[in-house]
């Protein structure tokens, strides 16, 4: 091996073995692109899709990091404080940037004043499911079975997910308690459910379709006003009578709050171009995301409007993590 060749394989070899934390100060032709939380979830594959969309857009190198912990403020936390040079940004949730608002007593950022929104990457609604051999096959059989002594019991990825928060406006609405079983992540809640242990939960399409077309799931409706794409012929649980339940997950793209304009500017055109992306948004319809643009001047009245509606929920639940 030549000196130049033994360079060159050290380098290689050197960034093969670059942990995330290698990255924490943004280097020239890198923009970090921070997934609040861990490997394989949701947020981290919506990342991946988005983030390989702006590094075409920007003309150079989208690095994804996963800093998950904390229901997703350790991560979000990190960009919060971050340089505001444009080469920082993080995958918010309405989990980080609406839910844990509240959730959160003692939050270490917050979700509007320590953030500038770049673009709303989309949304998906969540569906009702419960095993396919479950006699509960109507939304009328379940407040039935919830008013029985033994009650309903429903599974959730963690207390104060979506899906948490969405099972108890369900039992609101229903004017039944049901009994809620948080678990560690999304698919272990989704397996008790098959199995009956649990009765019911909300999840994205994107994990409960494949479920349902396999016959091992039923779903009796979408927790969003309009019904899912990825699922049309499940009705939403407002057609069923539900008033006003409309709640659904989403994405969106933040930098540091004091982000210069002109940095902040060029994030929000490469949004826009790989958003608009043919490839992007069909991987991203493959993951059930559901797009919705926004101009840059109306993203952060979306996010305030978020936390006031989620806000309601989780006090109302009683859900409180710290």
């Amino acid at each position: 091996m030549t000196h130049l060749s033994r360079r060159l394989f050290l380098t290689t070899a050197s960034l093969a073995a670059l942990t995330p934390t290698a990255f924490a100060q943004p280097q020239e032709g890198i923009t970090r692109l921070v997934v609040p939380f861990g490997p394989g979830t949701t947020t981290d594959i919506v990342s991946r899709v988005v983030g390989e969309g702006l590094s075409k857009a920007l003309q150079q190198t989208v690095v994804v990091e996963n800093r998950a912990g904390a229901g997703g403020s350790t991560g979000s936390d990190q960009v919060a404080k971050a340089a505001p040079d444009g080469r920082t940004i993080v995958m918010g949730t309405v989990g980080t940037h609406a839910i844990n608002a509240t959730l959160f007593r003692k939050l270490p950022y917050d979700p509007i004043r320590d953030f500038a929104p770049i673009a709303l990457v989309g949304f998906t609604p969540t569906l009702l499911v419960v095993a396919a051999d479950s006699p509960v096959k109507t939304i009328a059989d379940l407040k039935a079975r919830a008013a029985r002594p033994e009650g309903v019991s429903f599974a959730s990825a963690g207390n104060g997910t979506s899906g948490h928060l969405a099972g108890e406006m369900l039992a609101q609405r229903l004017g039944v308690k049901m009994m809620h079983v948080p678990y560690k992540e999304g698919a272990m809640a989704l397996t008790a459910v098959m199995g009956q242990q649990v009765k019911l939960m909300f999840y994205h399409p994107a994990a409960t379709m494949p479920q349902v077309r396999a016959g091992k799931l039923r779903a009796l409706g979408a927790s969003s006003a309009q019904r899912s794409a990825a699922a049309p012929d499940v009705p939403t649980l407002m057609e069923q009578g539900l008033a006003d339940f409309d709640l659904v997950a989403w994405f969106m793209l933040y930098a540091p709050a004091a982000t210069p304009a002109p940095a902040l500017a060029n994030l929000r055109r490469a949004a826009s171009a790989a958003l608009a992306s043919p490839e992007v948004t069909a991987k991203l319809r493959e993951q059930g995301i559901e797009q919705r643009p926004l101009r840059a001047e109306e993203l952060a009245g979306f996010n305030r409007t978020e936390v006031e509606k989620w806000a309601v929920l989780v006090k109302s639940s009683g859900a409180q993590v710290d």
